[in-house]
C-alpha cells in the first residue's frame, strides 16, 4: 500500500506520463495492493480548478467520485488525530496541505509517493518517486 501526494494522485488519473519509471511502477502496484490518499488532495485540487489555475476536464466533484470509485484508491478523511498528528511533526515546512499528507502516511505507516524535494528532504517519512 501507498499514500499519494496530491500531485501524484492527479498524475495517476488524469496524465501519467508526468510519472517517473518508479512512480508509473509503484502504482501499478498499488492497483492490487491499494493506496490512500488524503481528502485535503481532493481540496487542494479543487481550489486550482476554482481559481482557473488547473483544468481537469470535469468538476471537482466528479473527479472525487471517480477517485472514490475507482477500488484502488481509499480517500482518507482529515480528522482530529490526523490534525494533531499534522502539528506533532518536527518539521518546520508550513505547508498545512502538506503537512496533512505526511501525517496521514505516517498515520497509515506507509511510503508516500511523491515528487516534492520538500517532502523528500523531511526524514520523518519515506518517499517514493
Amino acid at each position: 500500500m501507498i499514500a499519494l501526494d496530491t500531485h501524484a494522485l492527479l498524475w495517476w488519473a488524469l496524465d501519467p506520463d508526468q510519472l517517473s519509471q518508479t512512480a508509473k511502477r509503484t502504482l501499478s502496484e498499488m492497483e492490487t495492493s491499494g493506496g490512500v490518499v488524503s481528502s485535503i488532495s481532493i481540496w487542494e485540487l479543487g481550489v486550482k480548478v476554482k481559481r482557473g489555475h488547473l483544468d481537469i476536464g470535469m468538476s471537482i466533484d466528479e473527479f472525487a467520485r471517480r477517485i472514490e470509485h475507482s477500488g484502488t484508491v481509499t480517500v482518507i478523511p482529515v480528522d482530529t488525530t490526523v490534525w494533531l498528528r499534522s502539528l506533532a511533526l518536527p518539521w518546520e515546512h508550513r505547508d498545512p496541505a502538506d503537512r496533512v499528507i505526511v501525517a496521514t502516511a505516517l498515520l497509515h505507516s506507509v511510503p508516500l509517493l511523491t515528487k516534492d524535494h520538500a517532502i523528500h528532504a523531511f526524514d520523518g517519512v519515506r518517499c517514493v518517486w
